[in-house]
């Protein structure tokens, strides 16, 4: 395990984290135009789905050393393929969503038989099936935008249940809200979570307890793709039009949100709360500079340094961690 120092320090990058999310509320509601009203709280929260849930399960992975560069195409390629099977094949909706999860689940799956058992490193991995994920969407659906069914048509029932009621209440919300306790109950009060974070602190030692590393690795890049499902279904409530190779990129964002909330990138260490604080930080400061008249490719750079400075922060985390450890070596 890491030392407590190292565990202190991530509580610190955690509550750093929620400061400066409470900042850049205040900085946009101040210099941003109508910031601070319901409208563009509904549009953070709009945002906050899909990277929420993507970002949840990319937690998990990150925690155990790895990486899942595929969240963003297996997303769009999932929801595409549940796109296909209710515009095409004549599917109903409730069939289509599930198709949407099971996607998504198995290129998880395909993730972890590359990683686990393969042996290929999970940035090569991942690279290859978003890809494999981005061409497939595709190439099943003739590069034709999907659509999903509009409020007030027979199916768009689906969207009062996944994005927000009739009467405007923002039920998203309330989903991820769910997501975020089950994950955390996932990651700090069962045998999958204890596995997962003594496979990121020591890969080797963990085996050496008796702990099946590959299996439990597998699993848990499967569970990054079912969550990734989850985020396609979301998307596809708030969206609604899917467009083929799209997605990449998507992924930068999830994993921002991860490393921002205190997640390191070395593995061992991270929690589902700061994940979803970085997850909000993205989508506050993503929807701040539109209301400050920032184009998206101005959305892109800030986010980029967003994500330098969470990285910079990790590495000196771990390097402090290491002189504390070093220093308490030569005391003894």
């Amino acid at each position: 395990m890491k030392p407590n120092n190292f565990k202190k320090s991530m509580g610190f990058q955690k509550l750093l984290a929620l400061g400066v999310l409470a900042i850049l509320y205040v900085f946009f509601a101040i210099f941003g135009t109508n910031f601070f009203s319901w409208t563009y709280l509904v549009n953070i929260l709009d945002a906050s789905y899909f990277i929420g849930f993507m970002a949840i399960g990319v937690t998990f992975v990150i925690i155990t050393g790895g990486i899942d560069l595929s969240l963003g195409t297996t997303m769009m390629c999932a929801a595409l393929l549940g796109g296909a099977a209710y515009n095409i094949w004549g599917w109903g909706i409730s069939e289509s969503l599930v198709l949407v999860v099971l996607v998504a689940t198995f290129i998880g799956v395909l993730n972890g038989i590359f990683v686990a058992y393969l042996k290929l490193p999970p940035f090569i991995a991942t690279l290859g099936t978003q890809m494999m994920g981005m061409g497939f969407g595709a190439i099943v659906t003739k590069v034709m935008t999907m659509r999903y069914p509009t409020v007030g048509t027979p199916d768009g029932f689906f969207k009062n249940i996944f994005y927000k009621t009739s009467s405007g209440f923002p039920v998203g919300a309330v989903w991820l809200a769910g997501a975020f306790i089950i994950a955390s109950i996932l990651l700090n009060k069962t045998k999958f979570g204890r596995y997962t974070f003594a496979i990121g602190s020591n890969r080797e030692a963990a085996r050496l307890s008796g702990i099946k590393v590959e299996r439990w690795q597998a699993l848990v890049y499967t569970l990054c793709g079912f969550f990734s499902g989850l985020a396609g279904i979301f998307y596809a409530a708030v969206y609604t039009s899917i467009i083929p190779s799209t997605g990449n990129g998507l992924e930068v964002l999830a994993i921002a949100g991860v490393v921002i909330g205190g997640t390191s990138m070395t593995g061992g260490i991270g929690s589902i709360s700061g994940t979803i604080i970085g997850v909000f930080i993205m989508s506050i400061l993503k929807q701040g500079l539109m209301s400050m008249g920032l184009q998206a490719h101005w959305q892109t750079f800030f986010t980029g340094i967003v994500v330098i400075g969470a990285v910079l922060l990790d590495n000196y985390r771990i390097a402090q961690a290491q002189k504390v450890k070093v220093t308490n070596k030569s005391n003894k």
